[in-house]
């Protein structure tokens, strides 16, 4: 039986700022709820919505912990009364509200997943967050099909190396954006068809010349503002535009002509408010359509780096760099 000591390190944010605001500090070890697990922490996923959240522009939802870390990996040493699926002793991944960035983490049972055939903890970590967002809002509500052309921009980011992965092995052409031409050649490795150096190239051009002057069938967007209009653009009739973060700012002067004439579909998401019984749904669709392409070795997440918990504002530094390509995690050790 695993000893669960009171205190715990976690990484807080002293103030809203810099990755310099991330300092560890002293906690209570977090008690499960009545469906609730508590996993001590292996590793931590590092993602965009954390850095916002360190910026001050990314709140918790009511309820959840101000200890920012949206996904974990470890191992079960407590359950509450109403866990069925696991018991003590298991090893899982998990999306979490938040609370990753420590040494225990409380997780809805409904929301582990077990750890994929053949990894270790580390790749375990970085699975949730960028999977369970993917997943639903390439497949679901982008609902993508085989055959069909599919453009992602931020191709070199954890949801950009996702999506690539996942979109080839369900059948879709795939194209992509990113910052350099080195980026561009690796993440075209992942299966994408063209990764287009957005800063010299303008991708609106280039797929219409890929798909011969017809658009895309559907674009997954984190970038926003000046892009809104060049995704409308760059879609074929009856295109899909899913949008998932707005990293150049929600708003822009937009003709919406197109969108008619198209009969576009413009919609969006955001993973971290969503109820359990929302995200259980979604980890179940992991399970049966996913987990065996991860066990098989057909898409996995793509380590860029990985940091001791007591350095998250190096992680943190090195994401804000934007020179990561794939997953930056946090590795826990006690």
């Amino acid at each position: 039986m695993t000893t669960i000591p009171a205190e715990m390190t976690a990484i807080e944010i002293k103030e809203f700022g810099g990755p310099e605001n991330l300092v560890p500090a002293s906690r209570p070890v977090p008690e499960p709820g009545h469906d609730d697990v508590l996993i001590k922490v292996a590793a931590a996923g590092v993602n965009r919505p954390d850095v916002l959240q360190r910026r001050g522009g990314y709140a918790p939802p009511p309820g959840a912990s101000d200890i920012p870390g949206l996904e974990i990996s470890g191992e079960i040493v407590a359950i509450g009364q109403g866990v069925t699926r696991y018991q003590v002793g298991d090893k899982v991944c998990a999306l979490v509200a938040g609370g990753g960035y420590a040494e225990y983490c409380v997780a809805p049972e409904a929301q582990c997943l077990d750890v994929p055939e053949g990894y270790d903890m580390v790749r375990a970590a970085a699975i949730p967050e960028t999977y369970f967002t993917v997943w639903t809002n390439v497949f679901d509500r982008g609902r993508l099909k085989g055959g069909e052309t599919f453009l992602v921009h931020g191709g070199a980011s954890g949801i950009g190396t996702t999506a690539i992965q996942l979109a080839k092995a369900f059948g879709a052409r795939v194209f992509t954006t990113a910052s350099t031409d080195e980026k561009c050649r690796e993440i075209e490795k992942l299966g994408a068809e063209r990764a287009i150096n957005y800063k010299t190239e303008d991708f609106v051009q280039v797929v219409k010349e890929l798909t011969d002057g017809r658009g895309v069938d559907l674009i997954l967007d984190m970038v926003g503002g000046d892009y809104i209009q060049r995704n409308i653009s760059a879609l074929a009739v009856e295109g899909r535009l899913v949008y998932i973060a707005f990293l150049g700012g929600p708003k822009a002067d937009v003709n919406f002509a197109p969108v008619m004439a198209k009969r576009l579909t413009i919609t969006g998401s955001t993973l971290r408010p969503q109820s359990v019984q929302a995200k259980s749904e979604i980890g179940r669709s992991l399970e049966n359509k996913v987990w065996p392409l991860l066990s098989a070795g057909t898409v996995g997440p793509i380590i860029d780096s990985v940091f001791p918990l007591d350095k998250a504002a190096d992680a943190h530094r090195r994401i804000d760099d934007s020179a990561h390509i794939g997953k930056i995690v946090l590795e826990v050790t006690s």
